[in-house]
């Protein structure tokens, strides 16, 4: 007999097995991979971004989906605490640009190593390649866990870490939906978000910018109304099947909830290339750069716009002749690049599955767990943590810290 049970071996279940096992608790976690950690140990291109140093308004501001859910568990264990545990763990951490935490090393597997090496000490009992197939429960509590081969386990309490259904090659294929659907759970609308967007607009599907970076830019959603529903300033990139880049992704989720809105019409997405200008300050700055070398072509003159494969793009788009100079130009056209670099708009039809994307939108129902506990409100004994929860954040050490607070504070719950 345990008294705690983990299923899931990724941060927020070693998370709850640690915090579990620290309370001097008899603690089983079961994992159905061959080994711990597989989705930290490629977070963060390798590097693992443990956390965030932002101020608490700043991260919930971060994680547009329920983020607020987190203020009350954020007052029992928060980022500031995640720094300090991985620090006592002999895993130094250092901040990047945005206040994202990474160890020194530069080396994901260090962080999966260090909680190995705390959950050994702590006696935790762990087994791998040992998948469960459903929760065990009465009327009111759990019992314990049933495991593909038929073995039933009993136990007090167990904590559900098993992932959403993003990056399943890590092992989280959605397994813990329906034995929360089981357990009296709603399970919201699962969607991809963090995922490469798909268009069918000619110069996407005819490859004309297939790897073209823009740096700094402006990218929004619209929507139907041509209401701006988001905007992130950052780097995107052209593919061959749409648009990628870390503004993009930022984005997606915006464009899913959209297109589910609208019965899957396009959506229009905007890029504003001179972020600081409008219309009619770009006209200018266009006229200004043309009046400084009248007899330059306008390809020479304002190169220095953006890079050359876009600005020749764009000028294609307003009828412009960029072997011609500025001063053989009308007014028309140049008005018309102003407006693309200020505001070029482009429909996308979707985003890549599910599969493909970096962080699961949707899980179970954040109204139906207790904030300061992430126990259940439907049965004793039985806590959610991680992303199987319906919180997701941008990329950038949000979600991995809503995973190790979630389950820091589950695993601490499921031991009482």
């Amino acid at each position: 007999m345990y008294d705690v049970i983990v299923i899931g071996g990724g941060p927020s279940g070693l998370m709850a097995a640690i915090a579990a096992g620290e309370r001097k608790k008899k603690v089983l976690l079961l994992e159905k991979g061959t080994k711990l950690g597989k989705k930290l140990a490629i977070s963060g291109g390798g590097r693992c971004n443990v956390t965030n140093r932002l101020p608490v308004e700043e991260i919930v501001k971060h994680i547009p989906g329920n983020g607020r859910f987190l203020y009350s568990p954020f007052t029992v264990y928060n980022n500031e605490d995640i720094i300090a545990f991985f620090e006592e763990l002999g895993v130094a951490l250092k901040e990047e640009d945005h206040g994202r935490m990474f160890p020194v090393s530069n080396r994901a597997q260090d962080v999966v190593d260090a909680l190995i090496r705390r959950m050994q000490r702590l006696h935790i009992e762990v087994r791998l390649n040992t998948p469960v197939s459903k929760l065990l429960m009465d009327d009111e509590k759990i019992l314990g866990v049933r495991l593909v081969e038929g073995t039933e386990i009993r136990c007090k309490s167990v904590v559900v870490a098993v992932g959403g259904k993003a990056v399943p090659q890590t092992g989280s294929t959605g397994d813990g939906y329906p034995w929360a659907e089981r357990a009296g759970h709603t399970v919201t609308t699962l969607f991809p978000t963090e995922v490469p967007v798909l268009s069918k607009e000619d110069f996407i599907q005819n490859r004309e910018l297939q790897g073209l970076a823009l740096r700094d830019v402006a990218v929004s959603v619209l929507n139907k109304k041509g209401k701006t529903l988001v905007t992130h300033q950052m780097d995107m990139l052209f593919t061959h099947f749409g648009l990628s880049g870390p503004a993009v992704l930022r984005c997606s989720q915006f464009v899913v909830k959209e297109l589910m809105k609208t019965g899957y019409e396009p959506v229009t997405m905007r890029i504003q290339t001179l972020v600081d200008d409008n219309e009619e300050t770009c006209l200018q700055y266009l006229n200004k750069l043309v009046k400084e070398d009248p007899k330059k072509s306008v390809k020479n003159v304002w190169k220095g716009l953006a890079p050359e494969r876009w600005l020749l793009f764009l000028c294609a788009h307003a009828d412009i002749d960029v072997q011609l100079t500025g001063m053989e130009l009308s007014q028309e056209k140049m008005r018309n690049l102003a407006r693309l670099l200020v505001n070029f708009t482009m429909t996308v039809s979707g985003t890549q599955s599910l599969e493909k994307a970096f962080v699961t939108g949707g899980g179970v129902s954040v109204k139906e767990i207790e904030p300061k506990t992430m126990a259940s409100k439907k049965k004793t004994g039985l806590f959610f943590c991680g992303e199987i929860l319906d919180i997701h954040g941008y990329t950038g050490g949000y979600n991995i810290t809503s995973a190790l607070v979630t389950g820091r504070i589950a695993g601490m719950n499921a031991a009482l």
